[in-house]
């Protein structure tokens, strides 16, 4: 069947490539940059560091096109997945949904008979909101649960799939079911489970599952504010602690706080979506995110170095994203105090960021540097190990 994919981020890049194996797929973007990457199948524009895409990218037949053209990627399309951006509007305390609903929009003048997928993140309500503003019942919403660097993985090996369906509708439960069974075509897993349930309710399972992974995040963070304190080890401890099979080995290193595109932005959602309903620990785990920030930044800054080295301002390994990344409200708050910063990002072209110099010749920056900060370490510092600070006792994410 001929699937369109709206949005060729991570998320709708690698749905695109999963689906392609068995149905006609046409991915949709503003860029045509991204759109010519898919059909020369280069990847360098598309996730240069994601494993498993070039492999599939080449070496698998896959049906998969790209367009800027939306009549051409709508008419005829039985499903429709929006992978479109909702960025977190501060001023409102919600997620900016506007480019989501001028797809569906769109997507119904062209195609009245096409189901919709939403697969970006939404308030919670958002789906059932649509559903009775434009009149059409079609829309279904399927969260996505994938890591940045590893959403093919994810995406043939999934942990769960959640439906959020009109359950009182026959036809959209009966499309929700053969999406389902879509994504369980394209995956690699066995006996994966398969939660249908509310609109808002799946919503909510989105939301709530990254709310969780920040708190697990939160917790180890203020766990090691505390050894550092205290001049304890770190390491020692959450080994100690993580040996409780009810806590687990996992999830567990600390960091200069959660960041990246999703964290931040669905916690806040999240607990606006609170209003007036009592709760405690929505609210630390968002203000728990900025004390660490702040915990760390006091402590690079009471060393009172003349130069800070910044290496990297990625959130994770084999990642060049840094949107909302920890270290760059470090950066900000080290400036404040007069200090100089210095920063190494190979992904950064220009000569400054942030009012920082950038130096991208590894070996002049780490002669320039006092001391140097990274919330994920590379074996590239092993040369100048007793000048680095970081939190990662793993050396993974």
């Amino acid at each position: 069947m001929k699937i369109a994919v709206v949005g060729i981020g991570y998320v709708g890049l690698s749905m695109a490539i999963i689906l392609s194996q068995y149905n006609e797929v046409i991915a949709l973007d503003i860029s045509k940059e991204k759109v010519d990457s898919i059909n020369n199948k280069n990847i360098s524009l598309l996730s240069p560091l994601e494993k498993g895409i070039e492999d599939v990218l080449l070496n698998k037949n896959l049906n998969l096109a790209a367009t800027t053209n939306h009549l051409l990627a709508y008419q005829d399309a039985e499903f429709i997945i929006i992978s479109a951006p909702t960025n977190f509007n501060e001023a409102k305390k919600e997620f900016d949904t506007s480019i989501v609903e001028s797809v569906i929009k769109e997507i119904i003048k062209i195609n009245s008979t096409a189901t919709i997928i939403i697969k970006s993140t939404v308030p919670i309500g958002f789906t059932e909101k649509v559903i009775k503003e434009y009149n059409y019942d079609n829309i279904i919403f399927c969260p996505e649960f994938l890591r940045e660097g590893k959403s093919i993985y994810d995406n043939l090996y999934p942990s769960r799939i959640v439906i959020g369906i009109n359950q009182d509708n026959e036809l959209v439960n009966n499309k929700a079911k053969q999406f389902a069974y879509l994504l369980k075509q394209g995956s690699l897993k066995e006996n994966i489970e398969i939660c249908y349930m509310s609109t808002k309710e799946a919503e909510a399972v989105k939301l709530f599952s990254n709310a969780y992974l920040a708190m697990r995040v939160s917790f180890f963070n203020e766990l090691d504010n505390f050894a550092l304190s205290n001049n304890l080890n770190t390491k020692s401890i959450i080994e100690g602690v993580c040996l409780d099979t009810r806590i687990g080995d996992y999830y567990n290193n600390p960091s200069f706080g959660y960041g990246g595109y999703c964290l931040p932005k669905d916690t806040k959602q999240l607990l606006s979506n609170y209003n007036d309903i009592p709760q405690n620990i929505i609210c630390a785990i968002v203000n728990s995110n900025e004390t660490r920030k702040e915990f760390i930044a006091e402590y690079i800054i009471k060393n009172k170095p003349d130069v800070v080295g910044v290496y990297r301002l990625s959130m994770k390994t084999n990642s060049d994203n840094y949107r909302n990344s920890s270290i760059i409200d470090i950066i900000n708050k080290i400036t404040k105090h007069n200090i100089k910063v210095i920063i190494y990002e190979p992904s950064i072209i220009q000569n400054s960021f942030l009012d920082c110099k950038v130096i991208n010749n590894i070996e002049e920056f780490k002669n320039s540097s006092n001391i140097i900060i990274t919330n994920r370490y590379d074996k590239e510092l092993d040369d100048v190990k007793d000048k680095v600070f970081t939190r990662d006792v793993y050396s993974r994410d």
